[in-house]
C-alpha cells in the first residue's frame, strides 16, 4: 500500500513540474520549488509526510531513467507487528524482483524513516542477485551516510548504477 502511495507522490510531483515548465521562467520556477520543498518528517509513522519528502528526492534524481516510473520501496520504521510484517511483505516483494530481473532503464527507489531497517532490506534482497543482472537498472537508496558503503558494496556486483541521497 505504501509502495503504492509513493507511486501516486511521484506521478503527482512529475505532472506538476511538466505542468509549469511552460508557464513560468526558470527563476520563478526555483523560487517555488524551494518555497514548496518539503522537510524530513520527525513522525516515523506520518506516511503521508514521508511520502511528500521522498517523492520530491525521487523527482529530483531520475535522471537517465528511462522507464515511465520508478519503482520506490517505502521501508516501514519501527519494532511493532506491523511494521516488521510490512518489512517482511517487502523483502519478499524485493526478492522476486532481484530473482526475476529488471529491464535496463528501469530505477528503484529504496527509503525509509529508519536507514538502518532499509540498508538491512537492500542487502537482504539482493544478497543472492547474480552478478551484471541489474545492469542499466538504476537503484536510489535514500538514508544515512553511514549505511551507504553498506548497500554500494551488496549492489555493486550486479552492474546496477547506484546513487545515493543522505536525508
Amino acid at each position: 500500500m505504501r509502495k503504492f502511495a509513493l507511486i501516486a507522490v511521484v506521478a503527482l510531483v512529475a505532472s506538476l513540474a511538466l505542468s509549469a515548465c511552460g508557464k513560468h521562467d526558470d527563476s520563478q520556477q526555483a523560487g517555488q520549488q524551494a518555497s514548496q520543498q518539503a522537510t524530513k518528517p520527525t513522525d516515523p509513522n506520518d506516511t503521508k509526510a514521508w511520502n511528500a519528502y521522498l517523492g520530491q528526492i525521487v523527482q529530483n534524481n531520475m535522471q537517465g531513467m528511462k522507464a515511465d516510473r520508478p519503482y520506490p520501496y517505502l521501508v516501514p520504521a519501527g519494532d511493532s507487528e506491523e511494521a516488521v510484517a510490512g518489512r517482511g511483505r517487502q523483502l519478499s516483494n524485493v526478492q522476486d524482483t532481484v530473482a526475476r530481473g529488471v529491464l535496463p532503464g528501469n530505477m528503484l527507489v529504496f527509503a525509509g524513516p529508519d536507514s538502518a531497517k532499509t540498508a538491512d532490506l537492500v542487502a537482504e534482497a539482493f544478497k543472492d542477485a547474480k552478478p551484471g543482472s541489474f545492469k542499466d537498472v538504476i537503484i536510489l537508496f535514500i538514508g544515512d551516510q553511514a549505511d551507504q558503503q553498506r548497500v554500494d558494496d551488496v549492489l555493486k556486483p550486479t552492474g546496477a548504477t547506484v546513487r545515493f541521497v543522505a536525508m
